[in-house]
């Protein structure tokens, strides 16, 4: 088993109006040049938490932090307009919190953070703050926010 010191949110980067399933995922991945869908978990609008990679197989959804942790998306992320939004529904804040938890019990002491979290902190003043990140995903502050 690998080590798990991470895990991190992610959203699909699709319309708030437009569906997206675990399996346009896997297509829209694979079409990258990945082996499947990136994340181990994703979760639909209605809550449903779908499995799309086996926790033993090093994720493709953070470069630089795959080996040690854990991605775990949610279906949205954009507004109707395309632009960047916490579209998450009660269901999915739900969901989400259930498998965060879950994942704490079998990985205790891991960082919970959103993919935004680990872009460089390229004015070196310790923190990585939204001038600096590379893209808005998750769209709402998993790191602080996961809890609630």
């Amino acid at each position: 088993m690998r080590t798990i010191n991470l895990i991190v949110i992610h959203c699909s980067a699709t319309r708030e109006d437009k569906d997206f399933t675990e399996y346009d995922l896997d297509v829209c991945h694979r079409r990258r040049g990945f082996n499947g869908a990136g994340y181990h978990f994703y979760i639909r609008k209605n809550g449903d938490i779908k499995s799309t990679r086996p926790i033993e197989k090093i994720g493709a959804h953070a470069k630089g932090f795959n080996r040690e942790s854990i991605g775990i998306c949610y279906e949205g992320g954009l507004d109707s307009k395309g632009r960047p939004k916490d579209t998450r529904t009660e269901w999915q804040k739900h969901s989400l919190r259930v498998l965060i938890l879950t994942l704490l019990k079998d990985y205790p002491g891991c960082r919970v953070c959103g993919h935004r979290d680990l872009s460089p902190d390229r004015n070196e003043n310790g923190e990585t703050e939204p001038e600096e990140w590379v893209k808005a995903c998750p769209c709402f502050d998993a790191e602080n926010n996961w809890k609630a």
